[in-house]
Parts: structure tokens; C-alpha cells; sequence
């Protein structure tokens, strides 16, 4: 589902512009910016379904203590979306349960 671009208007410079890829779809984001707020900016209201009960977690402290934002990032599971600066190319997936400890590519 897209939402357009939810990012704040008239903020003055922002950095260059970036493309990150969630789940297979590009995304814009911007040099500078935290994945979290690349993806709140999305209209991505979670991160992450929990293993037990398949519910959705997404953003809450927002400074990498609680552990709510846990994405899968260029095949990394459990990587703190709120603690990660996006860079051109990052690869990000929603992630399910425990996240998939294979090898990261």
C-alpha cells in the first residue's frame, strides 16, 4: 500500500536524495535520515510481526532501546530500524517472527 510521501514541508536543505528497497518496492529516502523515518515518511506504520502472536510491532521509543522496530536489513534480522542511517542500495524487510538467521548476503 503507498501513502505518498509523508515527510514535513518547507524544512529548509535536506540531504541527497537516496532509493532503499522494502520488501522489494523502491523507496525514497534521504541522506541523513534514519530507516525509521524513511519508513514513517512511507506511510510504514510497522516493522516487524511478532513470532508468538502474528501481531504487528512498529515504532515506539525511537532511540534504540525497546527493540519494537526490528526490521531485516541487507539480510541481517533484528537490525534496530530507529539506530540504522539509510544509504543507497539498503535492502530492508518487514520482518516475521524471530527474523531468518541464515547466512547474510
Amino acid at each position: 500500500m503507498t501513502y505518498g510521501d509523508l515527510r514535513m514541508t518547507d524544512i529548509g536543505a535536506r540531504g541527497r536524495a537516496l532509493s532503499i528497497l522494502v520488501d522489494g518496492e523502491a523507496l525514497l529516502a534521504y541522506e541523513g535520515e534514519s530507516l525509521a523515518a524513511a519508513l514513517i515518511a512511507s506511510g510504514r506504520r510497522f516493522t516487524r510481526w511478532t513470532a508468538r502472536t502474528g501481531e504487528p510491532r512498529g515504532y515506539f521509543c525511537g532511540m534504540g532501546v525497546c527493540q519494537d522496530c526490528l526490521v531485516t536489513a541487507d539480510g541481517s534480522p533484528n537490525v534496530r530500524a530507529c539506530m540504522v542511517p539509510v544509504r543507497d542500495g539498503l535492502r530492508v524487510e518487514i520482518q516475521r517472527g524471530l527474523g531468518d538467521w541464515g547466512v547474510a548476503q
